[in-house]
């Protein structure tokens, strides 16, 4: 796993073996980004179940201005501390030891990319999506990875689906907020 683009083009990341582990594919992390590289300069980043923290790196590395990363794993913010030094993106890092419900329902910030991975078929988009709408900045985008198993809302908590896009058993579904229903 490496970092696409950017600043830290072709550094390798670390991530935790195991079987409770499943990053993001290079394939489905490179049409992500290929959807929002004009969203990316300047943007204040979270990713949410980090991981290894490769989705908010590749997004500093690539001129995003902060990133927050969250995850409840010591051993993955252990990892993401790792691959923020050893690819020099430290310094724009923010990283959190919370759950993502906590860290939804508590933060003050808002973002203008969230990036969201959870395990699959676990009900996360159930519980997270209502939440999303208060962190997410006014022309902002949710970027929630997910099983084609799971079926997500056309609006909830705020927000509005945009588009899903299907890369084998993975699904990314993307929402802004739905300002119909904040002018109705």
């Amino acid at each position: 796993m490496r970092v696409i683009t950017g600043i830290a083009r072709g550094r390798k990341l670390e991530t935790l073996d195991g079987l409770d582990v499943r990053p993001t594919t290079e394939v489905v992390k490179e049409a992500v980004f290929s959807m929002i590289h004009f969203r990316l300069p300047g943007a204040r980043v979270a990713d949410i179940f980090a991981g290894s923290g490769q989705m908010g790196i590749e997004a500093l590395s690539r001129g995003a201005v902060s990133t927050t990363f969250v995850d409840q794993s010591k051993a993955s913010l252990t990892v993401v501390r790792r691959n923020l030094q050893s690819t020099g993106l430290g310094e724009n890092a923010v990283v959190r030891q919370e759950s993502a419900e906590s860290f939804l329902s508590r933060t003050t910030e808002t973002f203008d990319l969230i990036f969201l991975d959870p395990p699959y078929n676990k009900g996360f988009g159930e519980k997270l999506l209502p939440l999303l709408g208060r962190a997410l900045a006014k022309d902002g985008l949710v970027l929630f990875e997910h099983s084609r198993d799971e079926d997500f809302p056309e609006k909830v908590g705020g927000l509005k689906r945009v588009k899903e896009y299907r890369y084998g058993k993975t699904l990314i579904t993307t929402y802004t907020h739905d300002i119909e229903d904040a002018e109705g």
